[in-house]
């Protein structure tokens, strides 16, 4: 298959692993935080940790757009079933996450909700096109890659005049988060979460390009690298952070040349800036408030905003008693730290947002197995792409 067997090739990985084993400071140590959950199913479904040097670790980041839902909003959405009455349509993952009180929306749908999974902005439209009689709500997340479906969404229903279409605003960004984790006291001030360098993300670097990272390389001394999904790409964005780390360089690199540009796609910014503007803050699931991490939709689009055409109550919501998703999304805690992993807390049975996800870092560690498997091995482990 080209363009996908050329970043899995045997020969290449094996060769990526001598040069990184070779760079390596024995010295030191290297952990390097993917944000994106996409890298961390690449890293296990691979074995990429394995073929790292016992000092090189990944640390897992909060790059999942499910895991990141508060639990306040998903109760906010099943109020919109429940208490208004909509169609409520929205992605796969989110059916099954636990909202407060062991809720969730799957199960507001089993006792009779309107809740429909949808694949994409254009299905929720046809819903709406469909049922003129109800009103439709589509609970959006996502980081900046799935922005400009929603901001397109929108101007497709003001052209036709849909007056039951809108959208529920959860679409958050990364740079703002990535500067959150930072600044955290677990970071900068205690110390206890080491972390020397980022992948950036593939996916939203297609779209905002690399210079948003830039501010983070040279005002908090990390380097950055953009790295692709392909183990190969993995593999030689670890050769490039250490490098960087070893030569005191704290720049952004780009492995990912062949999709992100330093610019990135300027007519999916200038789409998504003329529908959605800055939230002054927003709540992230394991950060917390973040400043200026998330969108809203702006006045002139207002009639589209479920936020603005429906009550929705602010209400305290709380986390499954023992469940470690935020503290493993800040890269504080690893999924087998979690006293309910694998235990009580399956696929089939999850108590937290990092086990539904298809991107979570629990799903990922149950789907490939290395919650059986002991730590990062030595330098000396074979290749086992």
């Amino acid at each position: 298959m080209k363009y996908v067997d050329e970043f899995r090739q045997h020969k290449l990985a094996k060769q990526l692993a001598a040069a990184i084993r070779d760079e390596v400071d024995t010295g030191r140590s290297y952990h390097l935080m993917e944000f994106c959950g996409g890298h961390t199913h690449a890293i296990f479904r691979y074995g990429v940790q394995d073929l790292m040097p016992g000092n090189v670790r990944f640390i897992h980041g909060p790059g999942c757009p499910v895991c990141v839902l508060p639990v306040g909003r998903i109760d906010n959405a099943i109020h919109l079933v429940e208490a208004e009455d909509v169609i409520l349509c929205t992605y796969g993952d989110l059916l099954r996450v636990p909202a407060s009180g062991r809720n969730s929306l799957i199960k507001v749908k089993a006792a009779g909700g309107d809740v429909r999974m949808v694949y994409s902005t254009q299905d929720a439209l046809n819903i709406a096109r469909e049922n003129p009689d109800r009103q439709v709500v589509f609970l959006a997340i996502g980081f900046e890659t799935t922005t400009p479906p929603s901001a397109v969404a929108l101007q497709q229903a003001r052209r036709e005049g849909l007056k039951n279409f809108s959208l529920f605003c959860n679409h958050v960004l990364t740079p703002a988060a990535i500067q959150n984790i930072l600044e955290s006291p677990e970071v900068r001030e205690i110390g206890s979460v080491a972390i020397h360098g980022f992948f950036g993300p593939s996916h939203v670097s297609s779209v905002i390009g690399s210079r948003p990272y830039e501010f983070f390389a040279e005002e908090f001394q990390r380097p950055v690298v953009i790295a692709g999904f392909e183990p190969l790409d993995v593999m030689q964005s670890v050769l490039m952070l250490i490098r960087q780390l070893n030569q005191g360089r704290y720049e952004v690199e780009n492995e990912y040349t062949r999709v992100v540009t330093r610019e990135g796609n300027q007519k999916a910014q200038r789409l998504v800036a003329e529908v959605f503007e800055l939230r002054r803050s927003f709540e992230w699931r394991g950060l917390g408030l973040v400043p200026y991490s998330a969108l809203k939709i702006k006045a002139d689009y207002q009639e589209y905003d479920a936020e603005q055409r429906f009550q929705i109550p602010v209400s305290p919501a709380k986390e499954v008693k023992g469940c470690e998703c935020p503290a493993i999304l800040r890269g504080a805690k690893r999924p087998t730290d979690c006293k309910l992993f694998g235990v009580v807390c399956t696929p089939d049975n999850p108590m937290g947002s990092c086990m539904v996800s298809s991107e979570g870092a629990c799903a990922a560690y149950w789907s490939y197995g290395r919650f059986r498997q002991p730590e990062a091995k030595s330098a000396s482990t074979e290749v086992a792409i």
